[in-house]
């Protein structure tokens, strides 16, 4: 069996996540892993122990950064703010849009008035539900 010996100092620098992909990976070719200074060896019963308890620890870091994740998100929905980029085209706007496209103007001539790309007028044209 092959192994691959390792200082720590390669592990310090990765995240557990990518540190088990790139043991999973070596273990599907056959290649046993060896780390000096953690003194983990994956041809050992501790070593694979070890190997199971990172992929574990691995796991819940995921899924403890999802649940902060939406408990952010929330938290940020009861103060009231929204995600994402501010709307270009407000109500305002949408409503004089809309005028101007009913009375004839062109899109080209809508986006140039307004100072918005031709895309940003069609995505709120759809918002709007306005058959194109």
């Amino acid at each position: 069996m092959v192994k691959l010996t390792v200082p720590a100092t390669l592990l310090n620098n990765r995240s557990l996540p990518h540190l088990l992909s790139i043991m999973n990976n070596l273990h599907e070719k056959g290649i046993a892993f060896r780390s000096i200074t953690e003194q983990m060896d994956t041809t050992t019963l501790h070593g694979e122990l070890l190997f199971q308890l990172f992929g574990s620890l691995a796991r819940y870091e995921r899924a403890l950064t999802g649940e902060r994740v939406i408990a952010g998100l929330e938290s940020a929905k009861r103060r009231g703010r929204i995600g994402g980029r501010p709307r270009v085209i407000d109500e305002e706007k949408m409503e004089a849009i809309l005028d101007d496209l009913k009375s004839g103007v062109s899109k080209a001539s809508i986006c140039r008035t307004f100072g918005i790309k031709p895309s940003t007028l069609y995505d709120a044209l759809n918002r709007n539900d306005y058959s194109l």
